[in-house]
Parts: structure tokens; sequence; C-alpha cells
């Protein structure tokens, strides 16, 4: 990108024009560019240390907690496919199929993966054969191709998107729950403590769960312009998928018993909530605990000062990188410091520090947080505690801001009007009572593009997810039938 179109800046504005704004922040933040086919994106350095920065925090969890990391082939036989009767269905629209290798047409066509439990699936069964075996837990780190995406949105709809996916085998029903609730937990952990973005858990109704599951749990994003993102799913796939690929084991009696199975992934659309939630019409905005770059030092100079100005500023930039800090020092002769402070508030960079001479003088440092431009002073000596103290502030803003959007954004109503009426004013999290039949759901789907994103989940000891007080009444708001279920309407990426 060059210089002339850095100075641009940001041109549209993410209140009145979201998607424009959403792709020219990705662009000009040096994330991501567009691919020559349609429906893919190339990912830049910049964009792809956020995806690091993601799989290391879950890397480890899942580590912490017994998952091996493995790699299947992208290509999926199509008999491994049809196997399963639910995934084929669930996924025919979206498969993309290889029909020619070289010139040679393939006996059976391959899929390009669009999810792996059905090549996964016959291995697992292959490797397990006794109770001791289990439990099983197996995650690779890969890409998927689902031919869907008709408008490309760099890290929310791609044809082609990485992801982790994670594939357990259990020798109980409680064995799967646990592991369900421990992956969805670690979802919920990294939007919130490692990305400063709050969110709601809850279970995807009957018709939307993934193909062949018994139960879709997810964790859901709300952002700015009122729209939810689904931020990752952990699925309890009961006993089809080991019936369908013959996962069984001896169990201590020596008996033959089917396993219980799961799977769970997130996706880099994680980083698209993260663009959206918290960045503004200067540019990106990214939180310490993923920003490639968390602190950068701006020296300020004149030609008789530039000596003593450098100096000073490369002795901090020693002692924060000792600290274990990532630190550009932005000494560019060619660039001056406003337009170095409008580049690296383009990039997101969270704490700005700015010495100048009078800074060398009282041996000071300036410090500027990027999310509000609040400037405060440190004295040199204890940069290192100060800078360290200003990042754990500036993620706490970034979570803040966040959760009191997404707090002022859950609101009940209790009929259809009331539904389509509240969605179309103030978008965010609409609950309802509903009776369970996904014709109401397309009342609502028909008129105003909203849909059923996430019921209430309640977990094996009856505990609710979520901290929003249920309704009290018991009529289903769109077509006022008994209801004892709740859902939550929302427009979604």
């Amino acid at each position: 990108m060059s210089d002339e179109s850095q100075e641009l800046g940001i041109t549209e504005s993410k209140s009145h024009k979201p998607g424009e704004w959403y792709a020219e922040v990705v662009q000009k933040a040096n994330l991501a560019d567009y691919a020559p086919m349609g429906g893919f994106i190339v990912t830049k350095p910049r964009g792809y240390a956020l995806w690091e920065a993601i799989q290391e925090s879950l890397d480890g969890w899942f580590t912490d907690t017994g998952v091996d990391n493995v790699y299947f082939p992208m290509f999926i036989p199509e008999s491994f496919l049809e196997r399963e009767k639910d995934i084929v269905e669930g996924f025919d629209p979206e498969v993309a199929w290889v029909t020619h290798g070289g010139h040679d047409e393939l006996e059976e066509r391959l899929a390009v993966r669009p999810t792996s439990e059905s090549i996964i699936a016959p291995f697992m069964a292959d490797w397990t054969r006794s109770h001791r075996d289990l439990p099983m837990r197996l995650n690779q780190w890969c890409s998927v191709v689902r031919w869907e995406a008709t408008e490309t949105k760099p890290f929310f709809r791609t044809k082609e998107f990485m992801w982790q996916e994670g594939h357990t085998a259990h020798a109980s029903n409680e064995g799967a729950w646990e592991e369900v609730w421990t992956r969805l937990g670690q979802y919920e952990r990294v939007y919130e403590d490692v990305l400063a973005v709050p969110v709601l858990r809850g279970k995807k109704p009957e018709h939307d769960k993934f193909p062949g599951a018994d139960t879709t749990t997810t964790v859901e994003a709300l952002m700015p312009d009122g729209k939810s993102v689904q931020g990752a799913t952990s699925h309890n796939l009961g006993q089809s998928f080991a019936e369908a690929f013959d996962i069984t084991f001896a169990d201590e009696d020596e008996k033959e018993q089917t396993a219980y199975t799961t799977s769970w992934g997130l996706s880099w659309r994680a980083i698209g909530a993260l663009i959206m939630t918290h960045s503004d019409d200067q540019g990106l905005v990214l939180p310490p605990t993923v920003a490639p770059t968390q602190v950068v030092i701006v020296p300020i100079w004149q030609e008789d000062t530039k000596e003593d100005v450098l100096e000073y500023s490369e002795g901090i930039a020693d002692d924060l990188e000792a600290a274990g800090f990532r630190v550009e020092l932005d000494d560019r002769d060619e660039r001056n410091p406003g337009f170095k402070f409008n580049e690296h508030e383009l990039n997101g960079v969270p704490l700005r520090l700015e010495i100048g001479p009078h800074e060398v003088d009282d041996a000071e440092v300036t410090l500027v947080h990027r999310p509000d431009n609040a400037e405060s002073v440190a004295g040199r000596d204890g940069i290192v505690d100060a800078v360290d103290e200003h990042l754990d502030e500036i993620f706490d803003k970034l979570y803040e801001s966040a959760e009191e959007n997404l707090e002022a954004n859950v609101r009940e109503a209790h009929s259809p009007e009331e539904i389509l009426g509240t969605i179309g004013k103030h978008g965010g999290y609409v609950k309802t009572p509903w009776c369970g039949d996904e014709a109401c759901e397309e009342v609502i789907k028909e008129k105003i593009a909203a849909e059923i994103v996430m019921q209430p989940l309640e977990d094996e000891g009856g505990s609710t997810a979520g901290e929003v007080p249920e309704p009290d009444h018991d009529e289903c708001g769109v077509c006022g039938d008994p209801a004892d279920e709740i859902a939550y309407f929302a427009k979604s990426y």
C-alpha cells in the first residue's frame, strides 16, 4: 500500500455504512486483500498474526485438557461422505468436488472438506478397541471450503476459511456432554479474555443444529450494528456418527458398546467479530492481547534535539522489549509525527508513547490510548509497570464498551409486531417465548431477515447459560400457542 493511500485514512462511516467501512478497515489496515477468484481472500501478515494469536491461546487450552493435534487430508471420498446421510444432505449445496486428477477422470469424486467428521470418524473407529482408548480427543487446524458465499466479507463470509475442528469419542453420554461444556467454555474464554468481546452462551434451535447432531451449542456475539455473530459451536453428536462409522469399544465386561462423539470448532470469523466490535472511523482498534504491535514509540525532535530524543527512546524500547512487550520504535526520518500518529491509529496499535525534548528533560513519557486518545504521563523509571497497567486499562475499556452494547440490546417482545418493530428499530437480540415450530421463525425471517440465533441452554446441572432473566409469558410470541421454550431473534452475519 502506498503512503498516499495511507494518508487518505478511513473514508466510510461505521454507523452509516458498516459494510463499506468494514471492508475499508480490513484493506487499509493491511489485514487482507481480495483474491482473483470470487469468494476468496488473501490474508496478509498482520491479519494472519491475529489468527495466530487466537490459535496460540486455544491450542494451549486444548492441550491442557487432553487434546492431541492431528491432520487429515483435505479430500474426502464421496463414499465416506455418504455414510452419514445428514452430512450429505446438510452440506450438499456447499460441497466443492474434485472430478479429475491431471487429465484423468477419477473413479470416485473427492469432496473438498466442508467439515471432517466423515473422514476422521472411520479412523477413530480403527483406533478404538477398548474403553481404555477413550476418551479420544483429536483436533486439527486447517481450512475448509463451503461453496456458499456469493458476496465476500473478509473473515466473516468466504468460500474458504481457516478454523480448528475438534472431534472426540467417549464411553458415555455424560462424558460427551462434559466435553461439549469444556469446549464451549474455552470459546467463551477466548472471546472474552483474549478478544475483549462478551458473548452469550446458548443452543441452536432443532432445525438449525449441525447435521446429524443431537444438540448444537453456541456462543453468540453482538456487533455494534445490531447483528449477531455465531462465534463458535460445540456439538453433542450422540451416537449417530458412531453408529454410521462403527466407532465401538469393549467395555470393562468385554461387551461391545457404541461410543458417543462430539465435534467443535471456531473459525477466523472471530477476527471479523474482533474488527467489527472495537474498530472506529479512524481505523482498526485491537486489544493488547492480540495486537501484533502493542506499543509504538514515536520520537519527536528538532535537529538540535534529535540525538538525545532518539537515545532516550531507544533505551525505553529496549526496556519494554526485555519485559516481553511487542514494541515498535518509529524513528523514520521521512515522516512527520502527525503522519505516524495517524498511521498507527489506522493499524490499531493500542498504546502510543510520545517522546520529545520535554519528556527527555523531565525523565517522563507521554502515553496515549488508541481507543479514546486518553493521555497521561509516566516517569521514566517506572515505564515498564506503567505500560503494563495502561495496556490492562485499554483492554478493560474495550471490553466494558462492548459489554454495555450487549446489555443494552437484549429486549423482550410478545407479539409478531413487537418482534419486528423492536428488531427494525433497535437491532440486537429480541427474546420471546416460542412454541418450537420453525414456521414461526419463517414469519419473522420473511419480513425482516431475522432468525432464531440462540435459545437459553440448560446444562446437565440444570443451570441456564446467559444472565438474562426469562420472560414470564407462556404463549408463543409469534403464533400465540402454548410455549415452554425461549428464542432469541436477531439479524446475523
